[in-house]
């Protein structure tokens, strides 16, 4: 049975995860590509694109952009959009998602199909782009699976030696950091949702940082609510920058900060993200005049929830922190905000199950290294 175009794109939106990936809302895809403004005539790449939420939105912002010519309408369907997924069954789910909008080549076009199946970490880009809009997958470290001579198999931690990476390590949003920064042409934009470890981890994360707040302006930062993932424990945030070309000094000035949430709530089933929770900071990050922005927060306007911090502040920072909050969370000081017991027995649950997971991680790496007794 052939499934029509509206129960593709609901399959699309309905999947859940694979391979540490939590797919992004609806809700945030738009507002991010509102945020990064895709232009006629670029190229937009989400090397991490899952079902394609990322490249379907910024091609729907383009059609909606005005009138294009007839050599815009073939660079938009046949070059424009670009993406990489390492899950092949779910490559061929975008893959058939972006053809069901016109996106593409169709059966019997020579041309090379927008959606790539590979790990994008592996190589240095052979292409820049000028937009990255991507949501990596979760999960703190790169692993494969290897076999021993006995024919015992076991994960193995997976670190990249790239020449244009500014650190090594198999952390694997520090790498995607990285590769979006090497993906992007001088001035090129980015918008990528990184989860908290990747704002103040030290080590391998504090030198991405530094790194990054020196040849990139990192001009913004989202910080995202819980509950508008699969995983509710899920804590995210979306780091935007532009690529700029050397220079000795470092080209962030200020790092605008949007606490979306402090005090905020939102569930999957009943309480769910809408693009109009996010309308406040797409009036606030002011796209395509990002030179006129205002603060909310103030000493008078404690309770404002965009805030700029100066460079300086920022790398006096221990390790260069940009985990980033000033409001105060009411939940600590009021029991009558506390969310019902369920929702709460649900995140305390999310976070054992973290931190579990984490645990996990920490053996199989001292398993790995152990030394083996006589």
């Amino acid at each position: 049975m052939t499934p029509t175009r509206g129960c593709w794109r609901r399959t699309a939106q309905d999947v859940k995860g694979g391979a540490g990936q939590y797919f992004t809302p609806r809700a945030v895809i738009q507002a991010l590509v509102d945020c990064v403004q895709p232009r006629s005539g670029e190229v937009v790449v989400d090397p991490a694109c899952g079902t394609g939420g990322f490249l379907l939105a910024a091609h729907e912002y383009l059609k909606r952009g005005g009138d294009l010519d007839r050599d815009q309408k073939r660079h938009l369907r046949f070059e424009a959009l670009r993406g990489v997924e390492l899950v092949p069954n779910v490559a061929r789910l975008c893959g058939m998602n972006l053809y069901l909008h016109g996106i593409g080549p169709d059966g019997g076009d020579r041309r090379e199909p927008p959606i790539t199946t590979d790990d994008a970490l592996r190589d240095t880009p052979a292409a820049p782009a000028d937009v990255v809009i991507t949501n990596p997958p979760f999960g703190k470290k790169s692993s494969i699976t290897v076999m021993n001579a006995e024919g015992e198999t076991g994960r193995q931690s997976l670190t990249y030696n790239r020449p244009d990476f500014w650190t090594t390590t198999s952390n694997k949003q520090l790498n995607f950091v990285q590769h979006v920064k090497s993906l992007l042409a001088v001035h090129g934009r980015a918008a990528v949702v990184v989860p908290d470890n990747v704002l103040f981890e030290g080590g391998a994360g504090e030198t991405v940082r530094r790194n990054l707040l020196r040849e990139c302006e990192v001009h913004t930062l989202l910080r995202l609510p819980t509950g508008i993932f699969y995983a509710q424990g899920v804590k995210a945030n979306v780091l935007f920058f532009d690529r700029k070309p050397g220079a000795k000094e470092p080209w962030t000035r200020t790092v605008w900060v949007y606490d979306l949430r402090t005090n905020k709530r939102f569930t999957l089933k009943t309480r769910r993200m809408t693009r109009a929770d996010l309308d406040e900071f797409v009036a606030c990050y002011r796209p395509g005049a990002r030179h006129t922005r205002e603060p909310t927060w103030s000493e008078r306007t404690p309770e404002g929830r965009w805030r700029p911090y100066s460079y300086d502040e920022i790398v006096n920072r221990d390790k260069v922190s940009l985990d980033l909050s000033w409001l105060r969370d009411d939940s600590l000081e009021d029991s009558a905000d506390l969310p019902e017991p369920h929702v709460l027995a649900r995140e305390i649950a999310d976070d054992l199950r973290s931190a579990l997971g984490q645990m996990e991680e920490i053996l199989a790496d001292l398993e790995e290294h152990a030394e083996p007794r006589e």
